[in-house]
């Protein structure tokens, strides 16, 4: 197929299927902006950031009909409880600052209903359980506040939950993890283990009552970095009815690029957090070479191969652009369209395409919010602190 006829196709597609994606750090990028230190306005979201790659331009070229902003705030942080409210705060403003443009959504019926009126959908997500501190009221206040998402943890292990890319302290989810897990249940926000180890997956899947998500992950048979979902995972959430959301980070893409960033981040391959990741991948290439590029083709790659071991019903899709080098053909938010069409000269139907964009995670964010008002019938809010539950 020419390459203009799959991204008309593509295009076509999504005017008729809101696009979702599960995870932007637009949020951490106002945040520290040297200019605009947090304020929205002063950001200016209504111009192409040229050194960026989220703003409202891009936002409609995309066709984006959903988006997920990370409240996002490095573990180790100081203030994580106050950060977090920061955080989700600042996404809120994003809404306030643009009501022509975002429609604050917190539930999965709000999508069609921000479509109806010609905006995207704003969902808040909690990126790590470190403003929680070790306590699980903040979970309430969180929901309460519009979150609808939380990813259990970032890039290092919480005294509860151990993450992919640090050194174990739960076991995988221990008692109190457990409680968190729960909570979440009952407060019908979908539970995230993008960041979390594969063992905690295995838990978090043993103890959830409702579908999870690993919000931005790839295929680990494709590239062994160890974000990545392995396949025993993939394979279980059919059972869970969540779903994997394929991930536009070039390290969790490309074998020869994982290969490149072990040799300064370790074995764990972990990003750091920093004012500016593309000057901080320069000065990387300065030491070692030129660093590999991941493609828009290596991720559909992915994608075919989480559709065959997840299955079709089990697959969407979480960018995660925040702010740094993306995959050539994947540079910005306008370019979701060029990804369906990837898909669509690689075979996938129409259809498979409306289950990817958006009918996969609707699906599983109403059987949340189903479970979460069941539970909130039968049982109280849970309560206390870490050192109220043994053995965690």
């Amino acid at each position: 197929m020419r390459q203009d006829q799959a991204l008309a196709q593509a295009r076509a597609l999504l005017e008729r299927v809101p696009l979702v994606d599960g995870h932007n750090d637009l949020p951490w990028v106002i945040r520290i902006d040297a200019k605009a230190r947090g304020d929205v306005a002063a950001y200016d979201l209504t111009h192409i950031h040229p050194n960026g790659d989220t703003d409202i331009p891009r936002l409609r070229e995309g066709l984006i009909g959903a988006q997920f902003w990370a409240a996002f705030q490095p573990t180790g942080a100081p203030h994580p409880a106050r950060t977090a409210l920061e955080q989700i705060d600042l996404i809120r403003r994003i809404e306030e600052a643009h009501p022509d443009v975002f429609l604050p959504a917190r539930r999965a019926d709000d999508v069609a209903k921000a479509r109806r009126a010609g905006k995207i959908a704003s969902f808040i997500a909690v990126e790590g359980g470190v403003g929680l501190e070790n306590s699980l009221s903040p979970l309430r206040i969180w929901q309460a506040a519009g979150a609808r998402l939380m990813t259990l943890c970032h890039n290092e292990s919480l005294d509860w939950v151990d993450s992919a890319t640090d050194s174990p302290k739960a076991g995988g989810l221990n008692a109190f993890g457990r409680a968190v897990v729960g909570e979440l249940n009952r407060l019908g926000m979908i539970v995230d283990c993008a960041h979390v180890s594969h063992e905690a997956m295995g838990r978090v899947l043993d103890v959830t009552q409702a579908p999870i998500v690993l919000s931005h992950s790839n295929a680990l048979a494709l590239c062994d970095h160890p974000r990545n979902a392995p396949d025993d995972v993939l394979a279980r959430l059919k059972h869970n009815g969540g779903l994997v959301m394929a991930t536009f980070v070039p390290g969790f893409i490309s074998q020869k690029l994982r290969d490149w960033h072990a040799r300064s981040r370790g074995r764990y391959g972990k990003a750091p957090v920093v004012a500016d990741p593309k000057a901080a991948l320069a000065e990387q290439e300065a030491q070692h070479g030129p660093a590999p590029r991941a493609t828009l083709e290596e991720l559909a790659d992915h994608i075919v191969y989480l559709v065959a071991t997840a299955g079709i019903d089990h697959v969407g899709i979480g960018s995660d652009f925040f702010g740094g080098a993306q995959p050539v053909g994947l540079e910005h938010v306008g370019r979701f369209p060029h990804l369906l069409a990837e898909l669509i000269r690689r075979g996938l139907s129409q259809d498979a395409l409306a289950k990817i964009a958006s009918r996969n995670f609707l699906r599983a964010m109403r059987e949340v919010e189903r479970v979460g008002k069941r539970l909130r019938a039968e049982r109280a809010p849970a309560l206390g602190r870490i050192e109220d539950y043994p053995g965690a």
